[in-house]
């Protein structure tokens, strides 16, 4: 058995009396580490508490809390009269050696590094796109300085506050606030036609939650998913990871060819089509009317699933907008899904998925497994503005607002850009559909433009299979007239020619 006094503790354990963790968890997380490399062996000696206390310089008390919690962990055991010893029962520890023609590598930092295998899937890799003080022309997002954060901070503190505490600050119904569920229902079928009621809306924290939910509760790996030949990649990627096969159909100025999906569906059994019929995603165009009864009638026919994503439906600036599909489905095959984080911030994660009451009911079970509830209080708070009608007003006052920057926008993209962009006036929406022209390389023009203070997608997610349509949206919303000024002279002047 090695000796205590052997052992080099000065130079192993060292003390850092600057570090905010207490000294004698230094002591202890450093024994354990020693343990665990096997440095110091099962069955090892080690010094007493009196002898530790001097070699390392620390108060006897100090160590001797050290030493209790390493005992009480089963890392250390004392023998009546003859001192504290590695604990005997721990598996004894040896250092690997590899062969020449081993496969693996030990892992020598489990921080950076899994000690386990397992296997990436390339199309869940992605940008992530974060908010900065840059200048922007984003995705199409809506400007946080417009939104009613008074009214809501109010709403919040007072949901916080008063009421039952016990209830409002434990366990709540999986499907959402019912608060909520009650005022989304009155707001939804005023504004969109929809004849629903609280049973009819499943609470998430945004689109993305709820086609997850979708796709893990109805698509099976193998069944057939429609999407528009240019797509939302944050919904092909969902698709892509329930296993699904995807089919792709064309959109023109008039919104996705149902004429091509009707033929599909002759020789195809299709499970869900994904569509964003209102403004269509990226390229903002609408589904016509006759488009929109024929698509309903299909699902009818062939019981497909439609999901209808309505992401930014209160920003529409040619007349009255188009009521969305789900208003006119009476044979329950449309699922239609909207969220706060378009019309207010993408900071709040509150949005909705409106279903009929069994796949409402369904859905709460697979929710609950990823996400027991949501932020009860955020939603209560938004359920308070939309009784006391603050976010309607919002709504409308921001619909003002974001009319005249679509229009100033365009207008300066006519003014400085005509002969490098072609783009059509957004009938709704907060991102203009522009197509670079084909001298114009637009990744390089993007890593140009953000060097100069202004930031813009590359566009590369919107490309078809082996072919670069080189388009992107540019985002007009969240930033002001001025700003927009700025961005456009800054994108002018950093463009890159092929």
């Amino acid at each position: 058995m090695s000796s205590p006094v052997v052992f080099p503790y000065k130079s192993l354990l060292v003390i850092d009396k600057k570090l905010k963790m207490p000294v004698y968890q230094q002591i202890t997380n450093q024994f354990l580490a020693l343990i665990r490399n096997g440095t110091l062996k099962s069955g090892q000696k080690i010094l007493s508490s009196r002898q530790l206390s001097e070699v390392l310089e620390v108060h006897r008390k100090t160590i001797i809390v050290a030493l209790d919690e390493l005992l009480a962990q089963g890392w250390l055991e004392t023998k009546q009269g003859s001192g504290t010893f590695v604990a005997n029962n721990l598996p004894e520890i040896k250092a690997q050696k590899l062969k020449e023609n081993d496969s693996f590598s030990i892992n020598k930092d489990g921080k950076l590094s899994a000690g386990f295998s397992f296997e990436p899937k390339p199309f869940l890799q992605r940008e992530v796109v974060k908010a900065s003080d840059k200048l922007h022309l984003d995705d199409g997002f809506p400007d946080p300085r417009l939104a009613p954060l008074l009214d809501l901070s109010r709403a919040y503190r007072s949901n916080l506050i008063h009421g039952n505490s016990y209830v409002k600050l434990g366990y709540g119904d999986t499907k959402g606030s019912m608060w909520l569920r009650q005022e989304l229902a009155k707001y939804l079928n005023e504004s969109r036609g929809l004849k629903i009621t609280a049973d009819n809306i499943l609470i998430v924290r945004g689109t993305m939650m709820a086609m997850y939910l979708l796709t893990t509760a109805f698509v099976k790996k193998g069944d057939n998913v429609v999407l528009g030949e240019k797509t939302w990649s944050s919904a092909k990627i969902n698709f892509q990871h329930a296993g699904a096969n995807i089919l792709t159909i064309p959109t023109d100025e008039n919104g996705i060819l149902v004429d091509e999906l009707e033929e599909i569906c002759k020789k195809q059994t299709i499970r869900l089509i994904y569509i964003t019929s209102h403004h269509d995603y990226p390229t903002t165009v609408t589904l016509k009317a006759d488009r929109r009864i024929k698509l309903l009638n299909l699902a009818q026919k062939y019981r497909f699933i439609i999901f209808e994503d309505d992401y930014d439906y209160d920003f529409h600036y040619q007349s009255k907008p188009l009521l969305p599909l789900a208003s006119a489905d009476d044979a329950g095959v449309v699922l239609y899904s909207g969220s706060f984080t378009k019309s207010i911030s993408p900071a709040f994660r509150v949005g909705y998925l409106v279903a009929p009451e069994e796949v409402i009911e369904h859905l709460s079970h697979y929710r609950r497994i990823i996400d027991r509830q949501g932020d009860l209080m955020l939603e209560n708070s938004i359920a308070e503005l939309l009784q006391e009608g603050i976010i309607q007003k919002y709504l409308r006052k921001s619909l003002r607002e974001y009319r005249e920057r679509r229009d100033v926008f365009c207008e300066l993209l006519k003014q400085n850009l005509t002969n490098e962009i072609d783009f059509q006036i957004p009938e709704g929406g907060m991102a203009v559909w522009a197509k670079f022209k084909e001298g114009i390389d637009l990744v390089k023009s993007a890593e140009n433009a953000l060097k100069n203070g202004l930031y813009f997608s590359n566009g590369l997610q919107h490309n078809l299979p082996n072919r670069n349509i080189n388009s992107t949206r540019l985002g007009f919303a969240s930033s002001t007239v001025e700003e927009l000024r700025k961005c456009v002279e800054i994108l002018r002047n950093s463009l890159v020619k092929c």
